[in-house]
Parts: structure tokens; sequence; C-alpha cells
């Protein structure tokens, strides 16, 4: 006996099997511990997988934004669990150490620790659209925060990476009259 939709259904799973390196890389820069980052794709994978029968009925077109927002929406929910416990995230922790065989790979670690001191809501518009390439419509639906939020945290964002990476620390604010 043939399920009617088993085709639908496994190119919908071959799609989503093909978002989880993104998932991943999204979720190690939100957590920066790599048991943390696959426990949050696989809480993922979990509920959209136990979604995937209203799925079928129709064509979802945005899988990818709908992906990472449950991905997002689960971090959040472990922080603000985390905050309730008492239990402090250290995101400067993350163990980043490593011999630098080339000049680029000291870059590369200079920016990655650049990028672990700026802000979250930063710092997660900045990955979502630098990195994986969303627009800032997606990123704005992702994050569940108004289009010109996500613009002005990614200008704030690349100012203080440009800055940090310069030399000069943190941009000071200035004082308007």
């Amino acid at each position: 006996m043939v399920m009617k939709g088993l085709p639908h259904r496994m190119s919908l799973l071959a799609e989503i099997e093909g978002h989880v390196p993104a998932l991943r890389r999204y979720a190690w820069s939100l957590v920066r511990h790599d048991q943390d980052a696959d426990d949050l794709v696989q809480d993922c994978l979990v509920r959209a997988l136990a979604r995937l029968p209203e799925l079928e009925g129709g064509v979802l077109a945005q899988l990818r934004p709908w992906l990472f927002t449950i991905l997002h929406n689960l971090a959040v929910s472990r922080w603000r669990g985390l905050r309730r416990r008492g239990q402090p995230v250290d995101i400067a922790s993350a163990d980043l150490s490593m011999a630098a065989s080339q000049e680029w790979t000291s870059t590369a670690r200079e920016m990655l620790e650049a990028l672990a001191r700026l802000p979250a809501e930063q710092s997660q518009v900045l990955l979502l659209v630098a990195v994986e390439g969303f627009d800032y419509r997606e990123a704005a639906g992702i994050l569940g925060i108004p289009m010109g939020t996500v613009m002005s945290r990614l200008s704030r964002a690349r100012d203080a990476l440009r800055a940090q990476m310069e030399g000069r620390g943190r941009l000071a604010l200035r004082l308007v009259r």
C-alpha cells in the first residue's frame, strides 16, 4: 500500500535536512556551546516535524525563515528559563583559543571575539542578515521585531564590529541636542 503524499513528505524532509547546517551555525552563535547548540537544533527539528502533517496540506514557501523562527524562539525561551533559575550564561567564556597558523586565522579569531562582545540583539541581526542571508523583512519576522529595528541594530552592529576590528573599541555615544 502506497501512502498518499509520501513523495511530498520526502521532499519536505530533504529540504528541512538541507537547512540543518545553517540552523546549527545560528544555534551555536546564540549559545556558544556545541552540545547546547545541538540540543536547540534537535528541539527545533522535533517541533517542525511534529507540524509536518499540517504542512503537507499546502506548500510552505517560507520554510527556512519558519525553521529559524522556531530555533530563535526556543533560544529565547531557554534564556528566560536560565534567567529565572539564576544561572549566568557567560558568552565570553567560549574557548576560541587556537594557534594561528596564518594571519587570516588570527583575524577570524579576533572577529569572533569582537562578535561575542556585541550585544545579543545586534549579533543576532548581524548573523541572520550577513551570515545566513536573510533579508531585513525575514530577519524581522524571525526575531519578532519591526523591520526598522532590524536595520538600526544591523547598522549599530556593523559600526561596533568595524570599530573593534580597527582597534577603536566601543563607539562613544554622541549627545544630540
